[in-house]
């Protein structure tokens, strides 16, 4: 094999995957600006507005907030800003090392969990001990997330990134309902992604949660992303009858570790916004007090915006829920 040979392979490679992630964003708007949805109370922020900069003033001494994913990235940030603010933050991460670590890298009060989103048992233990604080949870972050995972990988009997984006978290909410609801406006923040546009028209292919019947990386990100989505309509109708709020969020664009399945680095060019941008969104829902009555929406951009019309399909987020049961069990 020559010398030209291999560096020809490298190019075509190299070229694909660049295919792939243009294609992966393409059609799903995650390039475009989000549109505001008007019937909703917006605020006075922006896609450049930062964490910081929607909790200015705030003081959150007193409430408890969890957010998973707190060792780097969106979640290290949200966790930073929110005890910044005054708030008792529970971080979580895959390891109680990785736990320990972030939190002590933050000012003010936070309490290291470990989380393993693909183990039952993990985030049993992990619902138990918040619920041994014997208090309420005011923010509920779910934060933490996989993407694009190159090869077909299965965890409880579902893909991977459905089981750590969606079934984790889906089973980590419903131990910590109750907790959340006697806060006096409790407010559970579920990630989604503008990548949700791209599972449309289809939808959840819920005859391939296994993806044994085909696997791309980027259809099952979109799909699991639309299940953060779906997840957090269906919740927020459940919970119509109490004070708490679930809304889905769309933190932006950014370089973090999320990107860390593909093959080469992250695409600068598709990035929109730095951390602290990216981490606005999800702290102005959760602490801020112009969203505090707001329940079932899509947020990006710090404002409630129109989601893709999928997401709030009732029939198929109502099966989600059942499934989602099921599989948890």
């Amino acid at each position: 094999m020559t010398a030209f040979t291999i560096t020809r392979r490298r190019l075509m490679q190299s070229a694909m995957i660049g295919l792939v992630c243009h294609r992966a964003w393409a059609g799903s708007r995650c390039g475009e600006p989000q549109t505001p949805d008007n019937n909703q109370p917006l605020g006075p922020f922006n896609a450049a507005s930062t964490a910081e900069e929607v909790t200015a003033g705030l003081d959150l001494t007193g409430k408890t907030a969890l957010v998973t994913g707190c060792s780097s990235g969106l979640g290290l940030e949200t966790m930073r800003v929110l005890a910044l603010r005054g708030a008792h933050v529970i971080g979580t991460a895959r390891t109680q090392e990785k736990a320990n670590d972030a939190c002590q890298t933050v000012s003010g009060k936070t309490t290291p969990i470990s989380l393993e989103l693909t183990e039952f048992d993990s985030i049993r233990e992990c619902a138990s001990i918040v619920k041994s604080f014997d208090t309420p949870i005011d923010i509920l972050v779910c934060n933490a997330g996989v993407m694009a995972i190159k090869e077909l990988r299965i965890v409880n009997g579902v893909e991977m990134q459905f089981a750590v984006n969606h079934l984790g978290h889906f089973m980590l909410v419903n131990l910590l309902t109750d907790t959340v609801t006697r806060a006096k406006n409790g407010r559970i923040v579920i990630l989604s992604s503008c990548a949700h546009h791209g599972a449309a028209p289809h939808g959840i292919d819920f005859d391939n949660l296994d993806g044994s019947k085909s696997y791309s990386p980027w259809d099952a990100y979109r799909r699991s992303k639309l299940a953060n989505g779906l997840h957090a309509m269906e919740l927020a109708r459940r919970l119509k009858s109490t004070s708490a709020t679930a809304n889905a969020v769309h933190p932006g664009t950014i370089k973090t570790d999320l990107w860390r399945h593909l093959d080469r680095p992250a695409p600068d060019g598709k990035m929109n916004k730095s951390i602290p941008q990216g981490a606005a969104t999800q702290c102005y829902v959760g602490a801020h007090p112009i969203p505090a009555g707001i329940s079932g929406q899509y947020f990006a951009d710090c404002n409630p915006v129109i989601a893709n019309p999928i997401m709030y399909d009732k029939k198929m987020a109502k099966r989600l829920w059942v499934i989602s049961e099921e599989l948890c069990t």
